[in-house]
């Protein structure tokens, strides 16, 4: 089953009933379609993947584009490493969707996608690491398994995967960790758009995006985080994607 073919309320609840599922990443022929249904329209194609690090979709979507690029020679295919996930990535994607939409070429728009992504954070908090562990998605996390006890990590995504951003007591100070770390960055580079991520926890969320809006002040949305990635971090999660003015 595709991502976009079950609710995230329906897919926690069948996780909560028989287990964290496994996850592949779209076929080769799947991702050729795409490629080839768009670029023999005569439109430049720019592609924004998961983190290579955490996904092999990135590398399938390279080859793909030269396998493309074979029968479509004149075609302009630009592929990206977001080098994270969610909203993070997001941000990148729809900073490249406005500048296509405003006319720009495929290299500016790739250099404005690249830029955002340079200028981005995301930082979260699981409620259950055993999600990260089982996933096999912990990156530089993986030193706190076996180590802490009574700990709630403050994670963010750094070279690419999974990092340790803080360690705290509860989740209460961890998601003030977060909020004072979103201030301090918006201090010193101005946030230009913000979101708040969640699992499963509507209530802690509204209550953030509430604090930030409050803080910021600018509009911040409240953003479910989907099944692929949610399957990774687990219900209860919750977390702060932005991008700023300047480089982090």
């Amino acid at each position: 089953i595709k991502e976009n073919e079950i609710s995230n309320e329906d897919f926690y609840k069948k996780m909560e009933e028989k287990g964290i599922p496994v996850s592949s990443q779209p076929s080769i022929g799947e991702m050729y379609q795409a490629m080839v249904e768009i670029v023999k329209k005569g439109h430049d194609l720019v592609c924004i993947f998961l983190s290579s690090q955490m996904s092999g979709t990135y590398n399938s979507a390279c080859k793909v584009r030269e396998a493309v690029l074979e029968e479509y020679k004149e075609a302009k295919i630009k592929v990206i490493d977001s080098r994270s996930n969610s909203m993070q990535l997001g941000f990148a994607a729809i900073t490249a969707a406005r500048a296509a939409k405003e006319g720009k070429n495929i290299e500016e728009v790739v250099k404005l996608a690249e830029d955002n992504i340079k200028r981005s954070r995301f930082i979260f908090i699981p409620d259950d690491l055993d999600y990260l562990k089982k996933g096999g998605r912990i990156g530089g996390a993986a030193a706190l398994f076996g180590k802490m006890l009574k700990i709630i990590p403050v994670l963010t995504v750094k070279d690419g995967e999974t990092a340790v951003f803080d360690k705290v007591r509860t989740k209460v100070r961890a998601i003030k960790t977060m909020l004072d770390k979103t201030i301090v960055d918006n201090q010193d580079h101005k946030i230009v758009e913000i979101i708040v991520h969640h699992i499963n926890c509507y209530e802690q969320a509204k209550e953030l995006a509430e604090d930030l809006e409050e803080k910021l002040t600018m509009k911040v949305p409240i953003v479910d985080i989907g099944p692929i990635i949610g399957m990774h971090v687990g219900p209860g999660s919750i977390g702060i994607a932005f991008y700023t003015q300047e480089i982090l």
